[in-house]
């Protein structure tokens, strides 16, 4: 129990690590979308065989119902993210490792599931 306790502070070190390897010159992470910079890239590729899709959010996409701009897809399945207040990204896949982007969280979904098919979430 306490490898789990030390494993979050860890990844939370990291996660940070990585946003500030990411920073421009303004001081500003590159997918920001306040003052006038741009939002998450998208991107269409095939990883570890498994394709995978970020766009902006589409009306009627999971990711649109829950007021999110952008949506990202796991073999045309909708993979449910949300953006957190500091910038970064989680899914329901990796829920407890906030990630800089939504493509680094894609790859990591793969990378969770193993082979599994994405099943998409019920909402009410």
């Amino acid at each position: 129990m306490a490898g789990a306790a030390l494993a979050a502070p860890a990844a939370t070190a990291a996660t940070r690590s990585t946003m500030a390897s990411t920073m421009d010159h303004s001081g500003h992470s590159e997918n920001t979308e306040h003052n006038g910079h741009t939002g998450p890239q998208p991107f269409d590729e095939i990883y570890q065989g498994r394709h995978i899709v970020g766009k902006a959010a589409e009306p009627g996409s999971m990711s649109a119902h829950h007021g999110g701009d952008f949506s990202v897809f796991i073999d045309d399945r909708e993979l449910h993210i949300m953006r957190l207040g500091d910038g970064t990204w989680i899914s329901v896949v990796n829920h407890y490792l906030p990630l800089d982007d939504p493509r680094d969280l894609a790859r990591t979904a793969v990378e969770k599931l193993r082979g599994a098919t994405l099943v998409p979430m019920m909402t009410a």
